[in-house]
């Protein structure tokens, strides 16, 4: 059996997490994006940021752990947001129908079409240490 091919990264700064995936979410790697997630509302984190620059592919399995992820991060009273989203990911974003609760755009605004910080808020601090440690395929961090 093979590794996930994704990579994740999470920083805390006290009720805040910034998760940076790198590679792909699919089928496969979307559990470990949703338990991730989860695991950042059982530890008290209630905003999370997601920084996809480096994700090279994702399927409607990745965004519905987003979507489910956001949908939990709500109830909780927190909020949850894609941030850099490639070309293909803003398409899935904006063919569903999900920029306003994914990417905090006002309602039907197309979601940005290139990489680069052109989503147009971005809360994640340029503060923030980059990430160190990735997260093994088991739920490490």
């Amino acid at each position: 059996m093979s590794l996930p091919q994704l990579n994740l990264y999470r920083h805390d700064r006290e009720s805040r997490a910034l998760i940076t995936l790198a590679g792909e979410i699919d089928l496969d790697t979307a559990p470990l994006v949703r338990g991730s997630l989860e695991e950042c509302l059982r530890d008290g984190i209630r905003t999370i940021d997601i920084d996809l620059t480096t994700v090279t592919f994702c399927d409607c399995s990745g965004l519905n752990a987003f979507l489910h992820a956001s949908q939990q991060t709500s109830a909780a009273g927190g909020s949850l947001r894609l941030h850099h989203p490639s070309p293909l990911v803003a398409r899935l974003v904006d063919l569903t129908g999900c920029g306003a609760l994914l990417l905090g755009l006002p309602s039907g605004h197309p979601a940005p079409p290139l990489r680069g910080g052109l989503v147009p808020t971005d809360p994640t601090s340029p503060h923030w240490p980059a990430p160190v440690a990735p997260a093994l395929a088991g739920g490490g961090r």
